[in-house]
């Protein structure tokens, strides 16, 4: 999306509390760091796009026109097969491999007509992969109904649509999600609801963050994401993680950090 969230991600990732990143095909920062990302040892996922317009060639609506496009049946099947196609071709260009997963920017992933060209878009999975982020199971244990609310509509979208054709072809899914919340009140906040999360999770959980290291003037959510970042890098992450007994898939710490 920009070089602060690239800058974000590296930096996590060296830190060991991050196993995987979406990577936006489309967005202007997308194959700036790849060598760096590569040797991060992250999973490296499609972030799938039909509603951020960076200039790409096709199908890309607001979100709100998507979803009541695609559920009220008028989405072109091929004008979104293309578009699918397009950004699992040029994820592996950049990449050179498949994703080892697909989730979707705002979650348009799991959309009717997106969902079904998307899984027949991605190479036969193996061993589970690419698995396919499910946004359908929140942990919202200790949340506000405000939060609550959000994370089931989130997954009312299509979430169990998509599970069911996914499993059917093989691919794995995460058993839950979390990270859900209005990207308001800094770092107080982000704290407050990363204790909320971690007592929540379970084996194999996915918790979904949005860090950036840096301003960037143009995103309207970048004091929230530095917010992120600060959290995440931070010794209360590490406390929380040992004090709930969880590691991160896959997350290789640097040789003199402590939890």
């Amino acid at each position: 999306m920009n070089p602060a969230v690239n800058a974000g991600i590296l930096s996590l990732a060296g830190r060991g509390r991050l196993s995987a990143t979406s990577l936006l095909v489309d967005g202007p920062a997308a194959r700036a760091d790849i060598p760096a990302l590569r040797a991060s040892g992250l999973q490296i996922g499609l972030h799938l796009n039909l509603t951020e317009s960076f200039g790409q060639p096709g199908l890309c609506l607001p979100l709100g026109a998507l979803i009541r496009t695609a559920w009220l049946g008028r989405l072109s099947r091929q004008a979104v097969r293309d578009a699918v196609q397009r950004q699992v071709a040029l994820f592996q260009d950049i990449t050179g491999r498949a994703p080892d997963y697909v989730d979707g920017h705002q979650h348009v992933h799991q959309l009717p007509v997106i969902r079904d060209a998307l899984l027949q878009a991605l190479p036969e999975p193996r061993a589970g992969r690419p698995w396919i982020r499910d946004v359908g199971r929140p942990r919202m244990a200790g949340l506000p109904p405000r939060l609550r609310f959000k994370a089931a509509v989130i997954a009312g979208l299509g979430a169990a649509g998509l599970r069911r054709r996914a499993q059917r072809r093989g691919h794995a899914l995460n058993p839950g999600f979390l990270g859900v919340y209005d990207f308001q009140g800094g770092v107080p906040a982000y704290e407050g609801w990363m204790r909320r999360w971690l007592a929540a999770c379970r084996d194999g959980d996915v918790l979904m963050c949005h860090p950036a290291l840096g301003a960037e003037g143009a995103d309207a959510l970048s004091a929230q994401r530095q917010a992120e970042h600060e959290v995440l890098a931070g010794a209360l992450m590490a406390r929380l993680l040992a004090e709930h007994h969880l590691t991160i898939e896959g997350a290789v710490r640097r040789p003199e950090e402590t939890a």
